[in-house]
């Protein structure tokens, strides 16, 4: 038990909501005790512990509890039930410029957040030219922080935070903001925490790089804990969730609640590993004479359905189309967007010279476009299919969904994946089932 840092127990926060303020003061004074209110629970049950070396992933949609706990494990909140066990000096960034005094100087309030940690102004006066190395932000420091930039906000709080030499290192998205090389320090420097055996909580919605950076992960879904391990494996079933409410990778469903695994419905030949997402309820437009029903992304050699990969592998993205009304000369292909919704590739039937036969109402056709994925940067990525009617000039869209299939390229070594985004065009073959 001597490497234990954190012990949390049973933790719950619950907190009083009333309709009006002035339901507050009925229930105070009612004769009778009357509630008022009703109770949210922001966090419920949470235990789980953290020993040296770890670096915990804590991940969730907004609103889930993530930031709570924090608060509570550093002393800012008071839980409701349980108990947190701390062992060790805790540094935090729960969120920007949290602790800062805006009328005090940048310097004023090195000395403010030290002294909070424990610090004399002795001790902190030869750790600070230590952190404002780390900070650069230059004679900014002697100015009121209410002038700073949330980039600066950043630099000083972070500089702070790992020059006191913490046993635990909380992080609430904070490098969220400011610049590439800035945030790249910050990780280093992490990395050189934990090779000293510390802890870190790193909370992020950057799932790649909770499945590089930590060893652990727990998932909060509803201030609960939903799941918690290998990085890779929950990050892997979180995407599912966020993008389309999919709670497991071996039986999907759609918003609705839908069956999304329905390769043998329409006589189908694929494989129980292919699973379909229902694009129905996605935001699209179009004229709707024939629309995109499902899409699907899997190995071409392994057949498997691919939400998660780094790059490089020989693939097969799927797009099922249903004739509302008898269309003459279909075309249907995709675009590849990036995080900033750039373009990055993109195929369709016309372009490649891949002849469609004349759909008519009722018809289902798939159409497969089979190719070598490119390198790309660790990112998430969506893919858009479309269909259309007539030629690459002049053509009526009959549906186009935004952003139907969620992908997340996951790699630690970016430099290697420059020059290598083309995807060749002998390479692409486009066939229909």
């Amino acid at each position: 038990m001597s490497d234990l840092t954190l012990n949390i127990s049973n933790l719950s926060k619950k907190y009083k909501l009333y309709e009006k303020p002035i339901d507050r003061l009925k229930e105070a004074f009612h004769p009778f005790k009357k509630k008022y209110h009703q109770d949210f629970y922001a966090l419920r049950n949470i235990s789980f512990t953290s020993h040296r070396g770890d670096i915990i992933g804590i991940i969730g949609k907004n609103g889930s509890g993530k930031s709570t706990l924090l608060q509570i494990i550093t002393g800012v909140l008071t839980p409701t039930n349980g108990t947190v066990d701390v062992y060790g000096r805790i540094s935090a960034l729960l969120e920007l410029g949290a602790g800062f005094n805006p009328e005090l100087t940048g310097m004023e309030n090195v000395y403010f957040q030290s002294s909070i940690l424990g610090y004399s102004h002795q001790q902190t006066t030869a750790m600070i030219d230590d952190i404002l190395a780390f900070a650069e932000i230059g004679d900014f420091i002697h100015q009121p922080v209410k002038s700073y930039s949330s980039g600066m906000f950043v630099r000083l709080a972070f500089a702070v935070a790992i020059t006191v030499d913490p046993e635990i290192l909380i992080v609430d998205e904070a490098l969220a903001v400011g610049d590439f090389r800035f945030r790249q320090k910050c990780i280093r420097t992490m990395r050189e925490i934990m090779e000293k055996n510390k802890t870190i909580l790193f909370v992020s919605h950057d799932t790649g790089s909770v499945t590089e950076f930590c060893n652990k992960v727990i998932w909060l879904r509803d201030g609960e804990i939903y799941a918690s391990g290998n990085p890779h494996d929950i990050c892997k079933e979180y995407i599912s969730y966020m993008s389309y409410g999919l709670l497991t990778d071996s039986k999907e469903t759609d918003s609705q609640g839908a069956d999304t695994d329905k390769g043998q419905d329409k006589g189908l030949s694929y494989p129980s590993s292919v699973l379909w997402q229902d694009v129905s309820q996605l935001e699209s437009f179009g004229e709707r004479g024939a629309e995109i029903s499902r899409v699907v992304l899997f190995g071409a050699e392994d057949a498997r359905t691919i939400r998660q990969f780094e790059g490089g592998e020989r693939v097969v993205f799927a797009v099922e189309v249903v004739a509302r009304q008898d269309v003459d000369r279909p075309i249907v292909g995709f675009h590849l967007m990036d995080p900033n919704g750039v373009r990055v590739l993109g195929f369709n039937t016309f372009t490649y010279s891949v002849a469609m036969d004349s759909l008519k109402k009722g018809d289902v056709r798939v159409v497969e476009f089979e190719f070598d994925f490119p390198y790309l940067k660790a990112a998430k990525y969506s893919f858009s299919p479309a269909m259309a009617e007539g030629s690459h000039m002049e053509n009526i869209q009959h549906h186009w969904v935004y952003d139907a299939y969620m992908i997340e390229i996951v790699t630690a070594d970016d430099s290697a994946r420059l020059g290598h985004y083309l995807v060749l065009k002998d390479n692409v073959d486009i066939r229909m089932c």
